[in-house]
């Protein structure tokens, strides 16, 4: 099948650099860019205005610099991926030759402002995507504007991404949920000046509202490609919102938002051969929710999630830079498990070991053969749903619909039922610590087990291949495990405490 792709665009309104931070900081209009007011009066005669802006937005989910930086750790979503797997301690820097990722995976840039990686990166990062958005938002006649046939799809993946980008915000920099702490200014108007930091409560709030929008305007709403959010894709992000709020009330919510995208019946769970099959193709894996179809014309190269991950790609894994999986983790995959063999097990290769070489690699598998990227991003699969069903349905009490899904998902990693069935006998606590570990084994590397891990308020054990800190026992709310306001947004930003 051919591949499409996001083609580069050069009216972007969205790359107004965005601070959160003193008006001087803030073009409103800079020449190189379209502003909102020229965008939304062009967009009156010209829709494609519009849409190419809304695809610019999502271009910056996988080009690098987005962060602001020329980094070779900057290449948007799915650079934030591997940083909070490591930080989940499931991803493990087991050789550091090239020095990416090494403050980080020793838990010291977390924990110092003047750190630009991640701090700096992260938060201009996000809050681009957030004002991007809020252009869009804008161009379509603002937060309350009137809703027609003509601006609702547009208008329900703005606020979806807006709320998307808060989600990560709050994860990487808010230890845990806390109804009142102050951390993040909330932006819902393009280019505004800077705001006072706002209640955790009212951030969530907003992404709630945002996507629960989200998902009346996208109701109707039949995509031409997978980069665009769905009202699946929409549901998605609001369960993850809700769990990780994480009262009973919210567990119910994220659960019935997890069945509803199941029961829609659009997406296939991942099959044993997919598991092994490279995750590299959008128009191969029909589990996939969410992701992108990436082409060379896109310009990624070794700055890319594959140069980090695939021994295969010409770039940071196949020179020494490895990323393994945890050995703890590892080792608590069954043999029988189809997951145990995503990893290089011969412990005198040093390149492949417990590497993901038969989970994530270029479909030609040629030894620093890939060197133009044209292996595609995921961003969500339909197994997420189940997990998070599975996971939410065991903390209401809902025992045997939990370990219904969690079966439903190991009947594609096991050949023979009997190598599962274990799971009928686990309750309580035990469900619980079961199907959190299975969430980490399926959706490693995928950029899903911090987000477990503070769910669960689970404490991390780094294995022995971490070549920092290894053997060490870290709580999820430890402040290591926090990203910092950057130095800059606090010099610039007159109300951040």
């Amino acid at each position: 099948m051919m591949k499409k792709y996001i083609k580069p665009l050069l009216l972007i309104g969205i790359t107004t650099t965005f601070f959160s931070c003193s008006d001087e900081f803030l073009e409103t209009s800079p020449t190189e860019t379209v502003s909102v007011e020229d965008v939304s009066t062009t967009g009156e005669t010209y829709s494609g205005v519009l849409e190419g802006t809304l695809r610019g937005v999502y271009e910056m989910m996988f080009q690098t610099g987005t962060g602001g930086t020329t980094s070779h750790e900057d290449f948007g979503q799915k650079g934030y991926d591997i940083m909070s797997d490591i930080l989940s301690g499931d991803m493990a820097l087991a050789q550091n030759i090239y020095n990416r990722y090494s403050s980080l995976a020793q838990l010291v840039a977390t924990n110092d402002f003047t750190f630009t990686k991640p701090n700096y990166m992260a938060w201009r990062y996000y809050y681009r995507v957030i004002n991007a958005s809020n252009l869009v938002i804008k161009s379509l006649g603002g937060n309350d504007a009137v809703i027609t046939d003509a601006n609702r799809t547009s208008m329900g993946q703005a606020k979806a991404i807006r709320a998307y980008a808060y989600f990560y915000l709050t994860q990487f920099y808010i230890p845990e949920y806390s109804a009142s702490s102050k951390v993040l200014p909330i932006y819902t108007e393009a280019n505004s000046g800077a705001a006072a930091q706002s209640t955790t409560e009212e951030v969530y709030q907003l992404m709630i509202k945002d996507l629960e929008d989200a998902i009346v305007l996208l109701d109707s709403y039949s995509r031409t490609d997978l980069y665009q959010v769905n009202k699946d894709v929409a549901k998605g992000l609001l369960a993850y919102v809700y769990a990780a709020r994480g009262s009973s009330a919210d567990n119910t919510r994220a659960r019935e938002l997890a069945e509803e995208v199941i029961n829609g019946g659009a997406f296939p769970l991942t099959t044993k051969e997919k598991a092994t099959g490279g995750f590299n193709n959008v128009n191969e894996n029909p589990s996939w929710m969410w992701g992108v179809d990436i082409t060379t014309d896109n310009g990624l190269d070794l700055i890319s999630w594959w140069g980090q991950m695939d021994y295969f790609t010409f770039s940071y894994q196949s020179f020494g830079d490895l990323k393994q999986i945890d050995s703890g983790l590892f080792g608590s995959i069954k043999d029988e498990d189809v997951r145990k063999t995503q990893f290089g097990t011969n412990a005198a290769s040093t390149s492949t070991y417990l590497s993901p070489i038969n989970k994530f690699y270029d479909a030609k598998r040629i030894f620093r053969g890939q060197r133009n990227i044209d292996s595609d991003y995921i961003y969500m699969r339909i197994d997420e749903m189940y997990m998070l069903s599975a996971e939410l349905s065991a903390r209401e009490g809902l025992e045997g619909a939990a370990r219904t899904r969690l079966k439903e998902v190991l009947a594609h990693r096991f050949d023979n039922p009997a190598d599962y069935a274990y799971v009928d006998t686990l309750s309580g606590q035990d469900l619980l610590n079961e199907i959190y570990l299975q969430t980490r084994i399926e959706f490693w590397g995928e950029g899903k087990s911090f987000l477990a891990l503070k769910r669960n308020k689970a404490t991390l054990v780094r294995g022995a291949n971490h070549i920092y800190l290894a053997g060490e026992s870290i709580p999820y709310n430890d402040d290591r495990l926090v990203f910092e306001i950057p130095q800059s947004e606090i010099q610039n930003n007159p109300f951040i405490n």
